[in-house]
């Protein structure tokens, strides 16, 4: 558990955070557009709270005794590397606690955790027109040349 300015705490997802963390997601998706059936959410939280290593983790801010952000991230191996890397998935702040700290204390823990893990590289994708969290990006991480391909 880490604290920082603002009686901010950054912690690992709980199972009684489950109301709280589905409603930030559930924003979080909207910003992106995008929505997702029930079934979704129950095996992404349950996959969130195991001990498998290969599935996300997740922090999250409280403050106040209420959360007011989160992070996805996991682990994997790199052809390119020895040592696994770390990919930070989802990252929220409410809008009321935006501003505050909270997005970049959340990377900072994932920062931490890739540390603690001997990953020496940690990444993150974002849409172009999300400007706002681009300024704290910009600070804290390096902007690629890579662009993004899906699937059809």
């Amino acid at each position: 558990m880490k604290r920082v300015a603002n009686a901010l705490t950054i912690r690992i997802l709980r199972a009684e955070d489950k109301s709280q963390w589905a409603d930030m997601w559930r924003d979080y998706l909207a910003f992106y557009e995008t929505a997702l059936p029930d079934d979704v959410y129950e095996t992404t939280f349950s996959r969130l709270l195991g001990d498998d290593p290969q599935d996300f983790s997740c922090f999250v801010a409280e403050q106040n005794g209420a959360l007011v952000g989160l992070t996805h991230y996991l682990f994997h191996r790199h052809a390119w590397k020895v040592e696994k890397v770390c990919y930070l998935q989802d990252l929220f702040a409410r809008p009321e606690a935006r501003g505050a700290g909270v997005g970049r204390a959340l990377i900072q823990a994932v920062y931490d955790e890739a540390d603690r893990q001997g990953a020496p590289s940690v990444y993150w994708l974002t849409q172009e027109f999300n400007h706002t969290a681009r300024k704290l990006y910009d600070r804290i991480g390096t902007l690629t040349p890579f662009i993004k391909y899906a699937r059809s």
